[in-house]
């Protein structure tokens, strides 16, 4: 394959028959700097590369019928990065809200985001407030992207929601967190993919992604392709998905009830 060049869904042979489909995807993009390297570019290279991968998943994921797709595009740890791949990596985005906005609104998409948005520079926060405004109404894909985002500020942020709403402790429920977390207007992610052959969530959607299978590839990111997100799919039709519940005919180890493993 051509550096920096991904493959488009239309390319790949027609959709494979899935016994299942998940409602939300959920995606950490790893690999980028890896894939630069292994070429002799630089890892502002491999960015690039890996953004142009969000277009050929996001389509193939949307012909499959999937409805959300959520991107951990930038951590809050990403901030302790050089400081020049951080800028590059902000530019980055801001190319993409530049380059692809018109063409994602055309094809019905709906952008969110997710994170501390105060974080982002003055014009990179005005872009995003303006892409999410511009898409709010269309009704096809919901792209979610976590945008200097981290799982545990998010449950932080949803706690003094609560205390803010003057939630007494008594009151404190799982329902009433979720209710007040980042994706609260999104279902909670059925299938959780990690390239780049990791094995960790690194503080990803750690309250919403609970019961969502996880699916890790050693794929690097750019090269996460049409097939790729098949492959993917196609497994996640073969879980059988219990959250926590003992299988139908089966006993409960001992001294466990029910309800409990996974």
């Amino acid at each position: 394959m051509v550096a920096g060049r991904v493959p488009h869904a239309e390319e790949v042979l027609p959709l494979p028959a899935l016994s299942s489909v998940p409602r939300h995807v959920a995606i950490i993009m790893d690999g980028n700097g890896r894939w630069a390297t292994a070429r002799g570019l630089s890892r502002v290279e491999g960015h690039r590369a890996g953004a142009l991968a969000i277009r050929t998943v996001a389509e193939r994921l949307s012909q499959h019928g999937v409805p959300v797709l959520t991107l951990f595009a930038f951590s809050t740890e990403n901030w302790g990065r050089p400081r020049a791949e951080v800028r590059a990596i902000l530019g980055l985005a801001s190319d993409f809200i530049d380059t692809r906005l018109a063409e994602l609104d055309e094809a019905d998409v709906r952008l969110a985001h997710i994170g501390d948005i105060g974080r982002l520079p003055r014009a990179l926060r005005a872009k995003v407030r303006h892409a999410v405004e511009r898409t709010a109404a269309n009704t096809g894909l919901v792209l979610n992207v976590a945008f200097s985002y981290g799982g545990r500020a998010d449950i932080v942020d949803a706690v003094r929601r609560l205390v803010d709403d003057g939630v007494r402790a008594e009151d404190i429920t799982e329902e009433a967190i979720a209710e007040r977390i980042a994706t609260a207007h999104l279902p909670e992610p059925d299938l959780l993919i990690r390239t780049g052959g990791e094995r960790r969530i690194s503080n990803f959607l750690v309250w919403q992604a609970a019961y969502a299978e996880y699916y890790f590839t050693p794929t690097l990111w750019p090269d996460f392709d049409a097939r790729a997100v098949d492959a993917a799919l196609l497994e996640y039709g073969r879980r059988r998905r219990r959250f926590g519940l003992v299988p139908e005919g089966a006993c409960a180890p001992d001294g466990l009830t029910a309800s409990a493993g996974a």
